[in-house]
């Protein structure tokens, strides 16, 4: 919960609470964290398929929005722009580890469950069959992201699981409209054949 200096600012947007950041307001950027965190770490997550890198990337992003709030320009919107600095470091650490290089050759489902809950958000209300079911379900979208190019795992993540725009997510990977809407329905084809051979496996 927001501590009670700061639930003043809960009902102001992003643009506004960046906007009060930089004029040296604290407080703007603990909001920022908790309305951001679970949005970026999920996207993260998907992308490099390892919880720890992905909150050490998500710190990360976080330390970037701190010492360079300035660098932030009202034209755009800021959720675009912090995903933009959470992609970039992403692709870093992507290249940096190697992590295709594994994952391609001995599969990418991890065996440790704590790990795994430890990111997944069941719905208390859910039956303990329905959770098992939609934590099931999860693992075997997550496997299948992690076979499909970077490329187009990156645009179907922020398309179909961020829901955002192709505005958004042109201007978070830098590539254009059409392009992007390519790669979208390309990875789309890909994750759906990847699906349907787990399934028929299992």
């Amino acid at each position: 919960m927001a501590s009670q200096a700061s639930e003043y600012l809960l009902p102001l947007s992003d643009e506004e609470l960046i906007k009060r950041f930089q004029r040296g307001e604290e407080e703007a950027f603990t909001v920022l964290v908790r309305r951001f965190k679970d949005p970026l770490t999920n996207y993260v997550y998907r992308f490099l398929g390892e919880l720890d890198r992905a909150n050490d990337v998500v710190q990360e992003t976080f330390l970037r929005l701190y010492h360079y709030r300035h660098s932030y320009i009202r034209d755009a919107k800021f959720a675009t722009w912090l995903f933009k600095v959470a992609s970039n470091l992403t692709k870093t650490e992507l290249r940096r580890e190697y992590i295709l290089r594994r994952y391609m050759v001995q599969g990418i489902s991890s065996d440790n469950d704590d790990e795994w809950q430890g990111w997944t958000v069941l719905d208390p209300d859910a039956t303990p069959d329905t959770q098992v079911d939609r934590s099931m379900k999860q693992r075997l979208v997550q496997q299948a992201l992690m076979q499909i190019s970077p490329a187009y795992r990156e645009v179907v993540i922020l398309r179909d699981i961020q829901q955002m725009s192709y505005e958004e997510i042109s201007e978070i990977t830098g590539l254009g409209l059409g392009t992007v809407k390519s790669r979208i329905n390309r990875g789309r084809v890909q994750l759906q054949k990847l699906l349907r051979n787990i399934y028929q496996e299992r």
